[in-house]
């Protein structure tokens, strides 16, 4: 069963799908727009909003915070100078979910996912 298990398991172990949301997530802030599968693309979608929330704050403790989860540390400090300007009239939803052609191997449902 499954009822009220929030997690999207991503058929991998915790610290795998860990790793997996960190390397997306660094990604996807570094180019500002990645594609993956559709899943993977809800799934992320909620840490990135996370870490943009953060660096709105701007304080040392979501600086930290921030450093603990994205992998670049450049990148950290170029988003804790950018978000605050950039999304200052935005209360929440700063990515855009595209849906695009199945992969052809294996028909998985695919998706661009992009900084709004």
């Amino acid at each position: 069963m499954r009822h009220r298990c929030k997690v999207k398991k991503l058929g991998k172990p915790a610290d795998q799908r860990r790793a997996l949301l960190r390397s997306l997530t660094t990604e996807l802030i570094r180019h500002g727009r990645i594609t993956t599968t559709l899943i993977r693309a809800k799934v992320v979608r909620s840490e990135v909003d996370k870490m943009i929330t953060l660096a709105k704050d701007g304080s040392l403790a979501a600086r930290r915070q921030a450093l603990g989860y994205i992998y670049d540390k450049n990148l950290v400090h170029a988003l804790f100078e950018q978000a605050p300007t950039r999304y200052a009239s935005r209360q929440g939803g700063y990515t855009r979910i595209m849906h695009t052609v199945p992969r052809r191997g294996d028909n998985a449902e695919m998706a661009i996912i992009e900084l709004v």
